[in-house]
C-alpha cells in the first residue's frame, strides 16, 4: 500500500465511522515528519474513541499497527501515528483551538476524497 492510499483508506474508514469534517492533507514537503495529515471531528469522547479504535482494527486487519498512540486518557484529542499518515481525531473544541489545517495547508496540498464529491452533489 503507497502512502497516499493508506492515506485513503483512513479517510475512507474515519467516513464510515461517521466522523465528520474529514480533511486529509500531503505535507511531505514541508516536514519529515509524515507524508500526510489526516484530521477528523467526532461529536464526543465516545465517538473519538470509537473512531480511533475503528481504525485501528481495520488497519491491522491489513497487518498496518501504528507505530505510536497518544490521547487515549481523555479522547479529546487522538493522535495515531501510522508513519507516513498521522491521524489526528479530535473533539469539536479542540478542533476549532488547535485549527491543524491552518498550520498545515500551503493552499494546494489538500486532497480530493472519494466522498467530498457525494457531499459537494447534495449541496447543489
Amino acid at each position: 500500500m503507497t502512502e497516499k492510499e493508506l492515506a485513503l483508506k483512513i479517510a475512507n474508514i474515519l467516513y464510515d465511522k461517521k466522523a465528520s469534517d474529514i480533511v486529509t492533507l500531503k505535507v511531505g514537503h514541508l516536514t519529515v515528519l509524515t507524508d500526510y495529515l489526516i484530521i477528523a471531528t467526532g461529536r464526543s469522547a465516545l465517538q473519538v474513541q470509537a473512531l480511533a479504535d475503528h481504525v485501528e482494527e481495520n488497519l491491522e486487519a491489513q497487518g498496518v499497527s501504528p507505530r505510536r498512540v497518544e490521547g487515549r486518557g481523555d479522547m479529546r484529542w487522538v493522535v495515531m501515528d501510522y508513519a507516513h499518515a498521522i491521524v489526528h481525531i479530535f473533539r469539536p473544541d479542540e478542533r476549532e483551538y488547535y485549527h491543524l489545517e491552518r498550520l498545515w495547508s500551503d493552499g494546494q496540498n489538500r486532497v480530493a476524497l472519494p466522498f467530498d464529491q457525494e457531499t459537494d452533489a447534495l449541496e447543489v
